[in-house]
């Protein structure tokens, strides 16, 4: 069957219209996913997630002739989501090693006095971070901040507490 008039029942609520629509695209949709991502789990759950979404939406299709266009956009924003989302899993764990290594070496007076040179706000995004295990996107929203402040300031509180504790341990 002709991929418009797939596309014009899918839009109007056809199920197995879209579900042929989905096993015409799927090869090309699991290609791009998994070239962009360089992971079969990662591809799988991006076109997972971009059929869902393009299932949820069908009504707003604007030209069905386009399907496949829109229907790569969604997986493109899916990929994109899931990179960013590497990205800070990626972070946190840079973070979380730096952290582990500061706290094995150190007793907890030493750190509770570390942390007594830097502000307030420095000090809760470090205890929220290190020690509650919120990421930087949950900080942001319990302190009202954005979430690369919060990864920035993170990351010089944790410079400065180093340079402290090791400056401490060398006297």
């Amino acid at each position: 069957m002709d991929e418009i008039i797939l596309a014009k029942k899918a839009k109007s609520g056809d199920k197995d219209a879209f579900a042929k629509l989905y096993m015409l695209y799927k090869d090309r949709l699991y290609r791009y996913a998994f070239y962009k991502l360089g992971s079969k789990p990662d591809a799988m759950d991006a076109v997972s997630d971009c059929i869902c979404e393009a299932f949820k939406y069908i009504k707003t299709l604007k030209k069905p002739e386009a399907f496949q266009a829109w229907v790569f956009r969604i997986l493109y924003r899916s990929c994109s989501r899931q990179i960013k989302e590497q990205a800070k899993t990626r972070e946190q764990a840079e973070l979380d090693e730096n952290t582990v290594s500061y706290t094995e070496d150190f007793s907890k007076a030493e750190l509770s006095e570390a942390l007594e040179i830097l502000s307030e706000e420095e000090t809760d995004i470090v205890l929220l971070s290190c020690v509650a295990g919120y990421n930087s996107r949950e900080i942001a929203k319990i302190l009202g901040l954005k979430s690369n402040t919060v990864r920035s300031k993170l990351s010089r509180s944790l410079i400065k507490l180093r340079e402290f504790l090791e400056d401490t341990d060398e006297d």
